[in-house]
Protein backbone atom coordinates (compact mmCIF):
# COMPACT_ATOMS: atom_id res chain seq x y z
CA UNK A 1 0.00 0.00 0.00
CA UNK A 2 2.88 2.27 0.48
CA UNK A 3 6.09 2.64 -0.20
CA UNK A 4 8.98 1.74 2.20
CA UNK A 5 10.77 5.30 3.11
CA UNK A 6 12.39 3.23 6.12
CA UNK A 7 16.03 2.08 5.44
CA UNK A 8 17.74 -0.73 7.39
CA UNK A 9 20.03 0.98 10.51
CA UNK A 10 17.05 3.09 10.63
CA UNK A 11 14.58 0.45 10.99
CA UNK A 12 17.10 -1.17 13.44
CA UNK A 13 17.35 1.91 15.57
CA UNK A 14 13.48 2.79 15.42
CA UNK A 15 12.86 -0.57 16.88
CA UNK A 16 15.16 -1.46 19.75
CA UNK A 17 14.26 2.37 20.75
CA UNK A 18 10.66 1.52 20.62
CA UNK A 19 11.38 -1.23 22.32
CA UNK A 20 13.72 0.34 24.93
CA UNK A 21 11.14 3.04 25.47
CA UNK A 22 7.96 0.67 25.86
CA UNK A 23 9.93 -1.98 28.34
CA UNK A 24 10.67 1.16 30.69
CA UNK A 25 7.04 2.35 30.34
CA UNK A 26 6.16 -0.93 31.55
CA UNK A 27 8.80 -1.38 34.70
CA UNK A 28 7.53 2.28 35.97
CA UNK A 29 11.21 3.78 35.00
CA UNK A 30 9.79 6.58 33.25
CA UNK A 31 6.22 7.99 32.76
CA UNK A 32 2.99 7.48 30.64
CA UNK A 33 5.04 9.47 27.87
CA UNK A 34 7.14 6.17 27.44
CA UNK A 35 4.11 4.12 26.05
CA UNK A 36 4.87 6.12 22.64
CA UNK A 37 7.38 3.60 22.05
CA UNK A 38 4.91 2.33 19.69
CA UNK A 39 5.36 4.76 16.74
CA UNK A 40 8.58 4.45 16.59
CA UNK A 41 8.27 0.46 17.05
CA UNK A 42 5.62 0.06 14.25
CA UNK A 43 7.23 2.39 11.80
CA UNK A 44 10.57 0.37 11.82
CA UNK A 45 8.27 -2.79 11.72
CA UNK A 46 6.36 -1.85 8.65
CA UNK A 47 9.24 0.27 7.61
CA UNK A 48 7.26 3.37 6.63
CA UNK A 49 7.04 6.68 8.39
CA UNK A 50 4.56 8.87 7.42
CA UNK A 51 6.59 11.94 8.86
CA UNK A 52 9.09 11.64 5.98
CA UNK A 53 6.03 12.36 3.21
CA UNK A 54 6.07 15.75 3.46
CA UNK A 55 10.40 16.52 2.75
CA UNK A 56 10.22 13.34 0.84
CA UNK A 57 12.81 11.55 2.89
CA UNK A 58 13.62 8.45 2.53
CA UNK A 59 16.52 6.20 4.58
CA UNK A 60 16.16 3.21 1.85
CA UNK A 61 19.64 2.53 -0.37
CA UNK A 62 19.54 3.66 -3.00
CA UNK A 63 19.43 0.86 -5.92
CA UNK A 64 21.82 0.93 -8.49
CA UNK A 65 20.48 0.51 -12.41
Amino acid sequence: MFKTNVGSLDRGVRIVAGIALLALAASGHIGAWGWLGIVPLLTGVFRFCPAYLPFGLSTCALKKP
